[in-house]
């Protein structure tokens, strides 16, 4: 096998096949039909393991079985493989996600919420900031300069809960920022100086829920360069939140 074939065995693996069904396939595809003693003379694989990767490869809609004598196998067309194998990972990752969300619930039922978390990276932060705004009941505050931290996912999680009776207010010294609210039910407000904390974002929600970011270490990729802490509906979050209070007070001159 070449380089470029352990690649794709490797990619046909992360889409859930094993290593024996990955190389049977490939050799197929290579052979457009073939006895199982021609895949194992192209495909590397035991011939005694032929058989049952080529009948897992049928049960799974891949591949297509000629009754002769021997028997041979040819793989479906690349749109059908395509297809099942997707159709077979959404299967899988539905019913993984439906035995998480149970496993969670029982959890959440008893669970106390730990003072502080830590997030890295520019994504993971971004959904924290998002699900921790689609929380609020009274009020949020949101500080930025960078327009790239202000996502579309954000933006429309804020006016969601501005359109709910939630106090929403942006905070930035960057006009690009404040120009991604105009016209809606979020307030965008100017200031001279950056929201409380030499941070790259901050969020105050309600009175007890706090997320604060640095951006550093320049030799990892930049999205990886932001570092959060946050905590919800704890005393650190409430006492952390009183701080934030006052120097949100100051920059709007209450």
């Amino acid at each position: 096998m070449t380089g470029t074939d352990h690649e794709a065995v490797e990619s046909l693996q992360r889409l859930g096949l094993s290593s024996y069904e990955a190389k049977v396939f490939l050799a197929l595809q290579k052979l457009g039909s073939g006895t199982a003693r021609e895949i194992h003379q192209l495909a590397d694989v035991p011939r005694s393991q032929v058989y049952g990767a080529a009948d897992d490869l049928e049960a799974r809609g891949l591949v297509e079985i000629q009754q002769s004598t021997p028997k041979r196998y040819r793989p479906v067309d690349l749109d059908s493989a395509r297809k099942r194998l997707g159709e077979e990972i959404e299967r899988e990752r539905e019913q993984a996600f439906e035995y998480l969300a149970e496993v969670r619930s029982e959890r959440e039922g008893t669970e106390t919420r730990d003072d502080v978390w830590t997030v890295r990276g520019r994504e993971a932060i971004s959904d924290r900031v998002a699900t921790l705004v689609a929380e609020a009941e009274r009020r949020v505050v949101f500080g930025t300069a960078d327009p790239d931290l202000v996502t579309e996912e954000l933006v429309a999680t804020l006016e969601s809960r501005a359109d709910a009776g939630v106090d929403v207010t942006v905070l930035s010294e960057n006009a690009e920022v404040r120009a991604l609210f105009d016209g809606g039910p979020v307030e965008p407000v100017a200031v001279e100086r950056p929201p409380p904390g030499p941070g790259a974002r901050v969020l105050l929600v309600d009175d007890d829920t706090v997320l604060m970011s640095v951006v550093a270490d320049a030799e990892l990729p930049e999205t990886s360069r932001e570092t959060a802490i946050w905590s919800a509906g704890t005393p650190f979050g409430s006492v952390i939140g009183q701080f934030m209070e006052g120097g949100i007070r100051t920059i709007l001159d209450f």
